[in-house]
Protein backbone atom coordinates (compact mmCIF):
# COMPACT_ATOMS: atom_id res chain seq x y z
CA UNK A 1 0.00 0.00 0.00
CA UNK A 2 1.26 3.41 -0.76
CA UNK A 3 1.87 5.76 2.28
CA UNK A 4 0.27 8.60 0.52
CA UNK A 5 3.35 10.65 0.25
CA UNK A 6 4.38 11.78 -3.35
CA UNK A 7 7.60 11.84 -4.40
CA UNK A 8 8.04 15.46 -5.95
CA UNK A 9 10.46 16.14 -8.80
CA UNK A 10 12.76 18.71 -8.03
CA UNK A 11 12.11 21.36 -10.87
CA UNK A 12 15.04 23.56 -12.55
CA UNK A 13 13.21 25.94 -12.63
CA UNK A 14 11.33 28.89 -11.05
CA UNK A 15 8.22 30.53 -12.88
CA UNK A 16 8.71 34.07 -12.54
CA UNK A 17 5.72 36.22 -12.48
CA UNK A 18 6.50 39.24 -14.84
CA UNK A 19 4.15 40.20 -16.86
CA UNK A 20 3.99 40.09 -20.60
CA UNK A 21 4.61 43.45 -22.87
CA UNK A 22 1.65 44.74 -25.26
CA UNK A 23 3.79 43.81 -27.96
CA UNK A 24 4.39 40.00 -26.47
CA UNK A 25 0.68 39.72 -25.55
CA UNK A 26 -0.22 40.73 -29.29
CA UNK A 27 2.79 38.38 -30.84
CA UNK A 28 1.41 35.85 -28.81
CA UNK A 29 -2.48 36.07 -29.56
CA UNK A 30 -1.93 36.25 -33.24
CA UNK A 31 0.73 33.53 -33.97
CA UNK A 32 0.19 30.81 -31.44
CA UNK A 33 -2.13 29.15 -33.58
CA UNK A 34 0.09 28.75 -35.98
CA UNK A 35 3.43 27.84 -34.50
CA UNK A 36 2.86 26.87 -31.09
CA UNK A 37 2.55 22.97 -29.81
CA UNK A 38 0.04 21.83 -26.45
CA UNK A 39 1.80 18.88 -24.31
CA UNK A 40 -2.05 17.88 -24.13
CA UNK A 41 -1.54 16.56 -27.54
CA UNK A 42 0.38 14.14 -27.18
CA UNK A 43 2.97 12.54 -29.77
CA UNK A 44 4.42 15.00 -32.22
CA UNK A 45 4.76 14.17 -35.68
CA UNK A 46 7.20 16.53 -37.27
CA UNK A 47 7.37 15.84 -40.52
CA UNK A 48 3.04 16.42 -40.36
CA UNK A 49 3.72 19.58 -37.88
CA UNK A 50 6.26 21.58 -40.59
CA UNK A 51 4.65 19.97 -43.59
CA UNK A 52 7.99 18.54 -44.70
CA UNK A 53 11.01 16.09 -43.84
CA UNK A 54 14.35 17.68 -42.41
CA UNK A 55 16.79 17.49 -39.85
CA UNK A 56 15.38 18.02 -36.13
CA UNK A 57 16.70 20.51 -33.82
CA UNK A 58 14.77 20.72 -29.92
CA UNK A 59 16.39 23.52 -27.99
CA UNK A 60 15.50 23.34 -24.09
CA UNK A 61 15.10 26.65 -22.76
CA UNK A 62 15.42 29.33 -25.43
CA UNK A 63 14.75 32.38 -22.85
CA UNK A 64 13.93 35.49 -24.91
CA UNK A 65 14.51 32.94 -28.35
CA UNK A 66 16.97 35.58 -30.48
CA UNK A 67 19.90 32.71 -30.98
CA UNK A 68 16.97 30.46 -31.85
CA UNK A 69 15.41 32.76 -34.58
CA UNK A 70 18.91 33.54 -35.66
CA UNK A 71 19.97 29.76 -35.94
CA UNK A 72 16.63 29.02 -37.45
CA UNK A 73 16.99 31.83 -40.12
CA UNK A 74 20.35 30.26 -40.82
CA UNK A 75 19.39 26.85 -41.54
CA UNK A 76 16.10 27.13 -43.39
CA UNK A 77 16.30 23.29 -43.93
CA UNK A 78 15.89 22.36 -40.39
CA UNK A 79 13.08 21.62 -38.39
CA UNK A 80 13.22 23.42 -34.80
CA UNK A 81 11.38 22.92 -31.65
CA UNK A 82 11.90 25.06 -28.88
CA UNK A 83 10.70 24.56 -25.44
CA UNK A 84 10.63 27.65 -22.58
CA UNK A 85 8.21 27.44 -19.51
CA UNK A 86 8.05 31.59 -19.32
CA UNK A 87 5.36 33.37 -21.52
CA UNK A 88 6.99 36.39 -22.29
CA UNK A 89 9.81 34.90 -23.49
CA UNK A 90 7.28 33.12 -25.98
CA UNK A 91 5.41 36.06 -26.70
CA UNK A 92 9.03 37.78 -27.57
CA UNK A 93 10.17 34.11 -29.66
CA UNK A 94 6.70 34.52 -31.62
CA UNK A 95 7.28 38.44 -32.57
CA UNK A 96 10.84 37.58 -33.93
CA UNK A 97 9.52 34.87 -35.69
CA UNK A 98 6.70 37.56 -37.19
CA UNK A 99 9.58 40.30 -37.76
CA UNK A 100 11.64 38.24 -39.63
CA UNK A 101 9.38 36.13 -42.07
CA UNK A 102 11.14 32.88 -39.36
CA UNK A 103 8.46 29.90 -40.62
CA UNK A 104 10.23 26.51 -39.24
CA UNK A 105 10.09 27.34 -35.45
CA UNK A 106 7.09 25.43 -33.39
CA UNK A 107 6.93 26.30 -29.78
CA UNK A 108 6.07 24.19 -26.77
CA UNK A 109 5.33 26.69 -23.03
CA UNK A 110 5.74 23.62 -20.99
CA UNK A 111 7.75 21.92 -18.65
CA UNK A 112 10.62 19.95 -21.05
CA UNK A 113 10.84 16.94 -18.67
CA UNK A 114 7.27 16.30 -19.36
CA UNK A 115 7.52 17.30 -23.20
CA UNK A 116 10.22 14.92 -23.51
CA UNK A 117 8.15 11.99 -21.77
CA UNK A 118 4.60 12.86 -23.87
CA UNK A 119 5.54 14.44 -26.95
CA UNK A 120 9.24 13.38 -28.31
CA UNK A 121 9.55 9.95 -30.04
CA UNK A 122 12.89 8.18 -28.91
CA UNK A 123 15.34 8.04 -31.62
CA UNK A 124 13.68 11.06 -33.24
CA UNK A 125 16.14 13.86 -33.23
CA UNK A 126 19.07 15.21 -35.00
CA UNK A 127 20.29 17.53 -32.73
CA UNK A 128 19.45 18.64 -28.80
CA UNK A 129 20.99 21.94 -27.49
CA UNK A 130 20.59 23.90 -23.91
CA UNK A 131 21.82 26.66 -24.23
CA UNK A 132 23.35 28.84 -20.73
CA UNK A 133 20.49 27.04 -18.55
CA UNK A 134 20.63 28.64 -14.93
CA UNK A 135 23.40 27.76 -12.90
CA UNK A 136 22.07 27.78 -9.45
CA UNK A 137 25.17 28.66 -8.12
CA UNK A 138 24.57 28.21 -4.36
CA UNK A 139 26.03 24.80 -3.73
CA UNK A 140 22.71 24.21 -2.03
CA UNK A 141 20.85 24.86 -4.76
CA UNK A 142 23.00 22.19 -7.23
CA UNK A 143 20.22 19.80 -6.82
CA UNK A 144 17.89 22.19 -9.04
CA UNK A 145 20.28 22.31 -11.88
CA UNK A 146 18.88 20.61 -15.02
CA UNK A 147 22.02 18.85 -16.44
CA UNK A 148 21.47 15.54 -13.86
CA UNK A 149 22.42 12.19 -15.15
CA UNK A 150 18.28 11.20 -15.54
CA UNK A 151 17.98 13.90 -17.58
CA UNK A 152 20.94 13.36 -19.71
CA UNK A 153 19.96 9.80 -20.08
CA UNK A 154 16.00 10.68 -21.28
CA UNK A 155 17.84 13.49 -23.93
CA UNK A 156 19.92 10.97 -25.09
CA UNK A 157 17.18 8.24 -25.57
CA UNK A 158 15.66 10.77 -27.74
CA UNK A 159 18.70 11.28 -29.96
CA UNK A 160 18.68 9.30 -32.84
CA UNK A 161 22.30 7.03 -33.23
CA UNK A 162 24.80 10.01 -34.77
CA UNK A 163 22.17 12.77 -33.12
CA UNK A 164 24.76 15.52 -31.27
CA UNK A 165 23.78 16.92 -27.49
CA UNK A 166 24.97 20.43 -27.42
CA UNK A 167 25.13 22.11 -24.14
CA UNK A 168 26.54 25.59 -23.47
CA UNK A 169 27.36 27.65 -19.98
CA UNK A 170 29.32 30.72 -18.95
CA UNK A 171 29.85 29.20 -15.25
CA UNK A 172 32.41 27.23 -15.19
CA UNK A 173 31.65 24.86 -11.79
CA UNK A 174 28.61 24.14 -14.38
CA UNK A 175 30.81 23.58 -16.99
CA UNK A 176 32.81 20.93 -15.12
CA UNK A 177 29.76 19.30 -13.47
CA UNK A 178 28.56 19.04 -17.26
CA UNK A 179 31.28 17.49 -18.45
CA UNK A 180 31.27 15.18 -15.54
CA UNK A 181 27.77 14.39 -16.20
CA UNK A 182 27.84 13.69 -20.05
CA UNK A 183 31.16 12.02 -19.56
CA UNK A 184 29.78 9.34 -17.32
CA UNK A 185 26.31 9.15 -19.79
CA UNK A 186 26.01 6.11 -21.02
CA UNK A 187 25.79 6.00 -24.95
CA UNK A 188 27.05 8.99 -25.31
CA UNK A 189 30.73 10.35 -27.33
CA UNK A 190 32.87 13.47 -26.52
CA UNK A 191 33.72 15.00 -30.04
CA UNK A 192 36.36 17.38 -28.75
CA UNK A 193 38.07 14.15 -27.29
CA UNK A 194 37.94 12.82 -23.54
CA UNK A 195 37.35 15.99 -20.98
CA UNK A 196 37.72 18.30 -23.46
CA UNK A 197 35.35 21.42 -24.45
CA UNK A 198 34.86 22.08 -28.06
CA UNK A 199 35.22 25.53 -29.26
CA UNK A 200 31.73 27.08 -30.19
CA UNK A 201 30.35 26.10 -33.76
CA UNK A 202 29.53 28.79 -35.77
CA UNK A 203 25.80 27.12 -35.93
CA UNK A 204 25.59 28.59 -32.18
CA UNK A 205 24.86 32.27 -32.28
CA UNK A 206 27.53 34.93 -30.22
CA UNK A 207 24.81 36.67 -27.88
CA UNK A 208 24.85 40.15 -26.74
CA UNK A 209 24.84 38.87 -22.91
CA UNK A 210 27.92 36.22 -24.27
CA UNK A 211 29.32 38.57 -26.46
CA UNK A 212 29.81 41.23 -23.22
CA UNK A 213 31.20 38.76 -20.74
CA UNK A 214 33.93 37.90 -23.36
CA UNK A 215 35.08 41.66 -23.59
CA UNK A 216 35.32 41.45 -19.88
CA UNK A 217 37.17 37.75 -20.06
CA UNK A 218 34.46 35.74 -18.76
CA UNK A 219 34.64 32.20 -20.28
CA UNK A 220 31.86 29.96 -21.88
CA UNK A 221 32.23 26.66 -22.34
CA UNK A 222 30.60 24.37 -25.11
CA UNK A 223 29.81 20.67 -25.34
CA UNK A 224 29.27 18.55 -27.92
CA UNK A 225 28.72 14.62 -27.41
CA UNK A 226 27.17 12.40 -29.89
CA UNK A 227 24.81 9.39 -29.13
CA UNK A 228 26.68 6.09 -30.02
Amino acid sequence: MSDGKVQRRIRSYVLRTGRMTPGQERAFEENWARWGLEHGDGALDFDVCFGRPGPRVLEIGFGMGQSLVAMAAAAPEKNFVGIEVHKPGVGRLLHAMAADHVDNIRVYCHDAVEVLEDCIADASLDTVQVFFPDPWHKKRHHKRRLIQPDFVAQLTRKLKPGGILHLATDWENYAEQMMAVLSAAEGLSNQAGPGQFAPRPESRPLTKFEARGERLGHGVWDLLFQRD
